[in-house]
């Protein structure tokens, strides 16, 4: 086979996350090497919810489908829940899929002075949030990783939330001053977890990609995403959800939250692990008898 050209966005997380899979690829005895696709995402800073969920995704998408490069390496979390024929996707080990707060003078969320100014665009962060602490003064925020921690460095903000796992890709873990239990705040379905995909028909670059492949990382991350398809919720609704492996069952807790912090539905359910998909659907159908449709309407 020739070389695995590698799609990616241009900033430093996501070359980072591609050089990963790259280094990967590499010992195991393929050549490989990367390829940075602007996307809209990447010169708009209007938040995501605006410009369109999937924006970070498509542009890498249709470079595959024209043969600007071979493979792609998206945030799993990012890219919308119908599947999409034209592409195989696999899910290499995953990251702490948890959620960080970087705040000025090493302070906690609970240590945050009242009216304090925190910064996310989420809307599934700024619900609990907002449930945690209704005094917070939340404000938008895009950009990199680096861009969004100068905010708090320059004292525009008091304190910024996120992925923890895109701080420990990018070797900047030591700056999150708390690292939340994801019992008390709950990440994005599928949040750490990256989807590498290749054009279906293309058998060498199939069997490549699925020696990446990791079978708890898919698992989970299978269970969560079903959940959030079912629900019809894109990656920017107020949708949350993390799996973990005990024994051979899979346990998945969900919430669905209201913007304002006013309310939310929590559900946690379990399955075999060979039943993901249908632990996703179920407690997304239970989520949705409690009315959850209603919740994330606003």
């Amino acid at each position: 086979m020739n070389t695995l050209t590698i799609g990616t966005r241009g900033s430093l997380l996501a070359t980072t996350q591609a050089g990963h899979v790259r280094d990967a690829l590499t010992a195991a005895g393929h050549e490989a090497q990367l390829h940075i696709v602007t996307t809209e995402g990447d010169v708009n800073m209007a938040p995501v919810e605006r410009i369109g969920v999937g924006v970070f995704t498509q542009a890498l998408r249709e470079a595959m489908a024209k043969g600007e490069c071979v493979a792609a390496v998206h945030s799993f979390k990012d890219l919308p829940t119908a599947p999409d024929p034209r592409f195989h996707l696999v899910v290499p080990p995953r990251e702490d899929p948890r959620e960080a707060l970087i705040a000025r003078d090493g302070l906690t969320l609970t240590e945050l002075p009242e009216g304090a100014k925190v910064g996310t665009s989420a809307p599934r962060r700024i619900s609990q949030l907002k449930a945690l602490r209704p005094d917070l003064d939340i404000r938008p925020l895009r950009g990199n990783i680096d861009t969004r921690m100068s905010k708090v460095f320059s004292g525009e903000l008091d304190a910024i939330v996120l992925a923890y796992a895109g701080l420990v890709r990018v070797g900047k873990q030591d700056r999150a001053t708390e690292v939340f239990d994801t019992g008390y705040f709950l990440p994005a379905p599928a949040q750490g977890a990256l989807a590498v995909e290749c054009r279906a028909d293309d058998a060498p670059a199939v069997a490549a990609l699925d020696e990446l492949a990791h079978s708890e990382s898919t698992d989970r991350a299978r269970a969560e995403r079903a959940l959030l398809a079912t629900l019809e919720a894109g990656c920017t609704a107020p949708v949350a959800a993390h799996a973990v492996i005990e024994g051979e069952e899979l346990v998945l807790r969900a919430g669905v939250f209201a913007l304002d912090g006013s309310q939310r539905l929590l559900v946690e359910r379990r399955a075999s692990r060979n039943q993901a998909q249908e632990l996703g659907v179920m407690a997304a159908r239970e989520l949705l008898s409690e009315g959850a449709a209603e919740l994330m309407a606003g």
